[in-house]
């Protein structure tokens, strides 16, 4: 099934979206990152809409995977192997990617446990090749200069990618935008993943890009902001 194509900003960014995840376009020009990569057998489909757009998919220079789950790492060898590009990971996440170790178990609450039998749903992912495994703070060559943010929790090696010359931020699953903007399900560490949300929204972008959800293009900082930083609950009047 071909993802839906949503244009970010114009001639910049888009995001491919499938039943279950999405991934992220990013154009330099004619040169080209996807920031993750969707499900397995999702290649022919990213090729597409590429392609759609009038641009090259032999021009996919990197793929940068913000973590470990197969919803985002399933088509990344496929595309790597066609188009020669670079994939990219965090070094906690790399040995996961690559099948060397299992995926690391959420601790789910109550309310997620069907959820995440239904995103078990999306076929498993091959194990894919880590050609660059990345640290905190490391810039890459796409966007003039994307900066990783690891932003621990949702699994040990999730990481955002922040834009700061173009004020976007993408947040993997430690954010999602489902309704509301909220922190990401199916967390390893919940208590870490809400201080990796608070580190991202402290980056107060332009333009959030989340895992799950539509990217948010207006007040995102405050969103953001406020999401991360809620309101404590008054008691009740007597």
């Amino acid at each position: 099934m071909n993802p839906d194509l949503v244009e970010v900003l114009p001639g910049r960014l888009y995001m491919l979206r499938f039943a279950i995840g999405q991934a992220y376009l990013w154009c330099d020009g004619d040169a080209l990152t996807l920031v993750d990569a969707g499900h397995a057998g999702a290649a022919d489909a990213i090729e597409g809409a590429i392609r759609s757009l009038g641009l090259r998919p032999e021009r996919l220079e990197r793929i940068v995977l913000t973590h470990c789950h197969r919803d985002h790492i399933g088509a990344a060898g496929e595309l790597a192997g066609r188009w020669g590009a670079q994939v990219l990971a965090h070094a906690l996440d790399a040995p996961v990617i690559r099948g060397e170790r299992p995926v690391p178990e959420p601790v789910l609450l109550d309310w997620e446990v069907p959820l995440y039998a239904h995103g078990l749903t999306v076929p498993e992912a091959p194990p894919v090749r880590v050609d660059r495994e990345l640290t905190d703070g490391e810039s890459l060559a796409f966007g003039d200069g994307a900066v990783v943010v690891h932003a621990p929790g949702h699994t040990p090696g999730s990481i955002g990618v922040h834009l700061p010359r173009h004020g976007v931020l993408f947040t993997g699953d430690c954010v999602a935008g489902v309704g509301q903007v909220m922190l990401g399900v199916f967390n390893v560490d919940r208590a870490r993943a809400e201080a990796s949300f608070r580190r991202l929204a402290a980056l107060a972008p332009s333009v959030a890009c989340f895992g799950h959800g539509d990217p948010l293009t207006t007040d995102t900082a405050a969103a953001l902001r406020a999401a991360a930083h809620p309101a404590p609950h008054l008691p009740a009047a007597p």
